[in-house]
């Protein structure tokens, strides 16, 4: 049957139509949670990690409502957005004496996942303030990351889902694109890398790499149920060579187009940005579905 609609890669028919307002008229009274949550589970409309695509599924009926398709019941109340008024995360103090030696004098150097830690807002804080790109929520999946030597915080690294489309990187795994909607949750980007101003040891920012590529996928399996197994960043070569992902044998698989994800021109609008990737299985375009 043939889509009126498609909203985040669902294509929308008359009989999903149908559908959905068959469950508005069989739940007089619900809220507009429940109903998009019974729609969610009509259709089997999950996350990777099973979780129901609510907050999806509630834009596209008031999208459907807007098109004169269904009528929703009225709402309840408004909950705050969050996002919409977030605030800048708070100054952080920490120990700012610099540290001047070998990577071997730093031992041990341990490495903290935490994301819904206590220690998350001193991560915020401080890529906030010494990261060049400052600190943005990361929307979907993500990890976050701090590096300690004797106590003290020396780099903090964060890990969010990848961009929908990048060419180099999809030519570089050989999948289509039916094969890149379904797994590219499968594959992490390096969203932030921050080395503490104060912390000047060579080779360290490749030691911290190697260390954390072999916890990001463990704990992306406790806290999303399924593994990573292909790892990606983008480096602005006007700022950075990309040395540290080149010391820990990352490989460079091009440039971004430089158009921006929400540009309507082929033309350049942002720097082009070198694309590095680091296979974390040798099987690893098998896993994301190149033989499929």
């Amino acid at each position: 049957m043939e889509a009126i609609i498609t909203y985040r890669r669902r294509s929308v028919t008359r009989e999903d139509v149908v559908t959905v307002r068959g469950i508005i008229e069989a739940h007089p009274g619900k809220s507009r949670r429940f109903i998009s949550q019974e729609v969610c589970r009509e259709w089997d409309w999950r996350q990777p990690n099973g979780v129901l695509k609510d907050m999806v599924c509630r834009s596209l009926l008031l999208l459907l409502e807007s098109k004169g398709l269904i009528n929703l019941p009225a709402r309840k109340f408004t909950p705050a957005n969050p996002l919409a008024e977030r605030k800048k995360p708070s100054g952080v103090t920490v120990a700012s004496t610099p540290i001047h030696c070998s990577v071997a004098d730093l031992f041990p150097i341990t490495l903290e996942q935490v994301r819904r830690t206590p220690l998350e807002k001193i991560f915020n804080g401080l890529v906030s303030e010494y990261h060049y790109l400052g600190y943005t929520q990361p929307i979907g999946e993500h990890l976050k990351y701090m590096a300690f030597s004797g106590g003290r915080p020396i780099a903090c690294l964060a890990w969010g889902s990848a961009p929908w489309y990048i060419g180099v990187r999809d030519r570089f795994i050989g999948w289509s694109k039916k094969i890149r909607e379904r797994n590219l949750h499968l594959i992490a980007n390096n969203l932030r890398f921050l080395i503490l101003p104060w912390v000047q040891v060579s080779c360290l920012a490749s030691y911290l790499l190697a260390l954390n590529r072999r916890f990001v996928s463990p704990d992306w399996q406790d806290l999303y149920h399924h593994p990573i197994y292909l790892l990606e960043t983008f480096v602005d070569t006007e700022r950075y060579q990309g040395t540290c992902y080149q010391a820990d044998n990352w490989i460079c698989v091009g440039q971004t187009t430089g158009q921006g994800k929400l540009s309507q021109s082929r033309q350049p609008l942002l720097s082009k940005k070198a694309v590095y990737v680091y296979p974390l299985t040798k099987n690893f375009r098998r896993e994301l579905g190149y033989d499929v």
